[in-house]
């Protein structure tokens, strides 16, 4: 009889499933980098990425505003963060992963998020309100680089947004399966994970005024990174 090993705990496959969609985003992106075109070409090597001080918990808060963009309409909204469920607890999201696996030799460090959640929202369009809700398993990744990679991994129509008024549309983020949102990250006191003109997949249904034929949204935001363990220590990615 062949031995089996037990299935990883929940916090495990996230943690794996996190840092396979980082890993899958910094080999992509570096085949683009290298050039189209060529039979040859393969994705350069990951560097080495440790993440502390292990085991904190952080929190990320919006800095500025944070936009959606499909079609010709815009969603911006004023307010959005993701918060530890405790900041001394044994819940694994929004924590630095403990020793040692808050190192990873050959690629990025990884771990659960619990979702952002938006409000303050509002559209581009006269008359015409909005809301963005969050919801499922989301992930976050991060690889030391100059910039170092921040992979956001959103679950399969983990963001919804819903526009009211003189447009009744639904935005559907992510609607046929897990995506990945690049973004980058900057080391500081705080630390700053940033997205810039990130392409996230959509579904869009609605009538008038709906953005019906658009398959991508736009997304730009910053957020501050701060340790909620220890608000002394800083969040920091390196080698």
């Amino acid at each position: 009889m062949t031995h089996r090993p037990p299935a990883p705990t929940a916090p495990r496959r996230a943690l794996r499933t996190a840092v396979a969609a980082g890993a899958g985003l910094t080999a992509a992106a570096a085949l683009v980098l290298a050039g189209t075109g060529s039979a040859t070409a393969r994705p350069a090597a990951a560097g080495s990425t440790t993440v502390t001080p292990a085991g904190h918990h952080f929190a990320a808060n919006l800095t500025g505003n944070a936009t959606f963009k499909a079609g010709a309409v815009t969603v911006t909204c004023a307010v959005s963060s993701s918060q530890p469920t405790s900041p001394t607890g044994a819940d694994d999201a929004n924590r630095v992963p403990a020793a040692p696996d808050n190192g990873n030799a050959a690629g990025p460090v990884g771990g659960p998020l619990n979702a952002p959640t938006y409000s303050s929202c509002r559209t581009s369009m006269p008359g015409v309100s909005a809301t963005v809700t969050t919801s499922g398993s989301w992930g976050v990744s991060v690889q030391h680089g100059s910039p170092s990679a921040a992979n956001l991994a959103m679950p399969r129509g983990g963001l919804v947004v819903r526009t009211s008024g003189l447009a009744n549309c639904t935005v559907t983020a992510a609607p046929d399966g897990a995506a990945t949102v690049a973004g980058t990250w900057t080391n500081g006191a705080p630390s700053r994970l940033t997205f810039t003109n990130a392409a996230v997949p959509v579904d869009v249904v609605g009538g008038f005024g709906c953005p019906t034929s658009a398959t991508s949204s736009v997304f730009n935001a910053a957020y501050t990174v701060t340790d909620v363990t220890d608000p002394a220590s800083q969040i920091t990615v390196g080698p």
